[in-house]
């Protein structure tokens, strides 16, 4: 059974749509209306705009008509503001203004010399492969300017849903109606142990070794953990979790402080306190891909950094592991 929404959402509803119709009978004549109010002659204002006379005469009739006040004292051509043109003129500039900043900024993110991209990436990826990717890039295009946003995966994906991100590197790879993906690289995935523990002399490492640790991993929701859990299960177990944080980094920490191993990606610089066994089986890698949102329009500096970063399939973060291979 529908509900009937309260007299207070009808009434909210119809204000809504009153407002709105008021705005859309008013947006159009409010260049008019600041050029009249300027020059106080409907003929110079008419011949500064290219419009007929007639034209913005009417237009002004049907504007004080449709807000129910005087906005001009009329002398033939000539014209003065009443005191209900000098307020309705102070926010039309207002309002003129801040259309003009707003299609100035869109029209500088669209450039394609000087556009904007919106990119997201993961905590991991922050310290060597994105300064990296975006110098790289910047040699050939040295104006484009980003904007940087470091996030878990499932929060990116949902900036991209909103519209906040134009591009995102994330892991896994997602798979859904609305996003496109395609998977760029991937990591192998270390088991990171104090350097005091009883497996720190190893090199490599069966992850079923590990069954009976305490692991320290990301929150869940973060790409990280549902790989560490899936990892651990084709090993044959389900982790026993002591500490949940929000950044590999910190688990490194954990790690050293003894309060457990974890599965993570290599760091950019080595950890001191820690020992990183390369795990043999099963085989522990995350995928790295590259997001966007399905039928969202690219802006060419956006295109461009696109077709950047698919260009770089197989290669994208070779630095971050060198004993792969």
């Amino acid at each position: 059974m529908m509900h009937q929404p309260s007299s207070e959402a009808w009434m909210s509803m119809n204000r809504y749509v009153e407002d709105m119709a008021v705005t859309t009978l008013l947006a159009p004549r409010l260049a008019y209306f600041v050029a009249v109010a300027r020059h106080e002659h409907v003929t110079r204002a008419a011949h500064e705009l290219g419009v007929p006379q007639s034209t913005l005469s009417r237009a002004m009739v049907r504007l004080e008509q449709d807000l129910g006040v005087t906005l001009f004292a009329r002398k033939g051509r000539t014209v003065a503001l009443t005191t209900a043109g000098r307020t309705f003129l102070a926010s039309a500039e207002q309002a003129l203004t801040e259309i003009d900043r707003a299609a100035e900024s869109v029209q500088q993110d669209a450039d394609p010399a000087a556009g904007k991209v919106a990119f997201g990436f993961l905590h991991t990826l922050g310290s060597e492969t994105v300064p990296g990717l975006i110098r790289a890039f910047r040699a050939d295009h040295p104006r484009i300017r980003f904007s940087l946003v470091q996030n878990y995966g499932e929060a990116m994906l949902e900036k991209l849903r909103a519209g906040e991100l134009d591009l995102c590197l994330t892991s896994p790879v997602p798979d859904a109606p609305d996003l496109v993906a395609r998977r760029l690289d991937e990591q192998r995935l270390r088991l990171v142990v104090p350097d005091d523990h009883r497996l720190a002399s190893r090199k490599r490492i069966r992850l079923a070794e590990a069954a009976e640790e305490t692991f320290v991993t990301l929150e869940p929701g973060y790409g990280m953990r549902r790989i560490t859990d899936d990892l651990c299960a084709e090993a044959g177990f389900t982790p026993k979790v002591a500490f949940e944080g929000e950044e590999a980094e910190t688990l490194r920490g954990l790690v050293a402080a003894g309060l457990g191993v974890a599965l993570l990606p290599p760091p950019a610089v080595p950890r001191p306190g820690v020992v990183e066994l390369t795990v043999t089986a099963p085989r522990a890698v995350r995928e790295i891909g590259l997001a966007w949102l399905d039928g969202h329009p690219d802006t060419p500096p956006v295109a461009e950094f696109k077709r950047f970063l698919l260009s770089r399939r197989g290669r994208l973060i070779p630095e971050l592991d060198p004993s792969v291979g």
